[in-house]
């Protein structure tokens, strides 16, 4: 896809619908099951594992890390973190990919999931967005403004939390509850005055000249990502030890991102439809800067705070122990979640 200099909102539209949060921070409620099949590996284990569209399948694909796979892996597709979740607790998947907020709602509802991987990353790309011509300078201006917002979301939280910084509540807005293609549809027609959403849709319409930032993610929100796996393929074995393997994969995958931000963001364009500008954009401000951080209590302190806000608004059914759904057996050696994000690094 070519690359407009001032690219409409019908243009933008397709790929909003396509990416339902490719950067793993993903809308409640967006879908209810997987769709794919594909099998890479060989071997007589089967690790089933969930991802979402220019996820973790196509990282390690274009790292090399599907080479010699000793174990076989069938890919299911989903359109975002929540029904992903559905599907491990269902047990039919057994390890995928998600954002920092989708296993707090997951937790709410009694679900069976265990996280086992954490990444941390800049939050620049988690940001209440408004219009170019818009009056409002800082998030005190917010008040009594409607905002388009995911509910469920990680965006969803950080406009809490930007709100609260601010001295605001959600009572203090009027929030619409929209998926992000319907958020981008009413944000470029003016129907609401502010978005919150997460990256690669800050990219887009930045990219696309159709708004600019009001305030951002960093210093608000924790930046974390995760793999959450079913305990029942923990509890086995052989697909632990394959659980193991796949996520040093990973791990290996995210550092080629970090050394090839330009190749990464080309496959990434390719394999969403997103434009490679867009692509760019986003891996330069949020997913290039990712670092494998250990599953730790500060992990379970900044989880917990979402949890604990959620559970307040009654927007989950129940408060939680949020350590309760972690497993830390695979952190190894990896640096404390503390650790800061990496900048981005162009590609040599």
């Amino acid at each position: 896809m070519r690359r407009p200099r001032h690219a409409p909102a019908a243009l933008l539209l397709p790929v909003a619908m396509l990416l339902a949060a490719c950067s793993g921070t993903s809308a409640a409620g967006t879908s209810v099951g997987g769709s794919g099949g594909r099998v890479d590996g060989q071997g007589s284990l089967t690790l089933n594992v969930g991802d979402q569209k220019g996820g973790s399948e196509a990282v390690l694909r274009a790292a090399g890390q599907l080479d010699g796979l000793p174990y076989k892996i069938r890919w299911s597709t989903f359109t975002s973190g929540p029904p992903l979740l559905e599907a491990v607790n269902a047990g039919a998947v057994d390890v995928g990919g998600v954002g920092n907020t989708p296993p707090v709602f997951a937790a709410g509802a009694g679900s069976k999931i265990s996280v086992v991987a954490a990444t941390r990353g800049t939050a620049a790309g988690e940001a209440i967005l408004v219009p170019n011509g818009s009056p409002l300078k800082a998030p005190r201006d917010l008040k009594g403004r409607s905002v388009a917002v995911a509910q469920g979301s990680s965006a969803h939280y950080q406009l809490i939390a930007s709100l609260e910084k601010a001295g605001l509540g959600l009572k203090d807005v009027e929030v619409k509850y929209l998926q992000p293609a319907d958020a981008l549809a009413a944000f470029t027609s003016g129907k609401v005055d502010a978005w919150a959403v997460w990256d690669p849709y800050t990219s887009q319409v930045l990219r696309g000249k159709k708004g600019r930032v009001l305030t951002d993610g960093d210093g608000v929100v924790n930046g974390l990502g995760f793999q959450v796996a079913a305990p029942g393929a923990l509890r086995d074995k052989k697909k632990s030890a394959a659980v193991a393997d796949y996520l040093r994969r990973l791990r290996t995958a995210q550092e080629w991102v970090y050394r090839h931000p330009r190749a990464w963001a080309k496959v990434w364009a390719k394999d969403t439809g997103l434009p490679y500008g867009v692509a760019l954009d986003a891996v330069k401000r949020t997913n290039g800067t990712r670092i494998p951080v250990a599953v730790d209590k500060n992990v379970v302190s900044s989880e917990q705070e979402i949890a604990d806000t959620f559970a307040g608004l009654e927007l989950i059914p129940r408060r939680v122990d949020f350590g309760d759904f972690v497993d830390t057996r695979f952190n190894g050696d990896l640096p404390p979640s503390t650790s800061e994000p990496r900048t981005y690094r162009e590609e040599s």
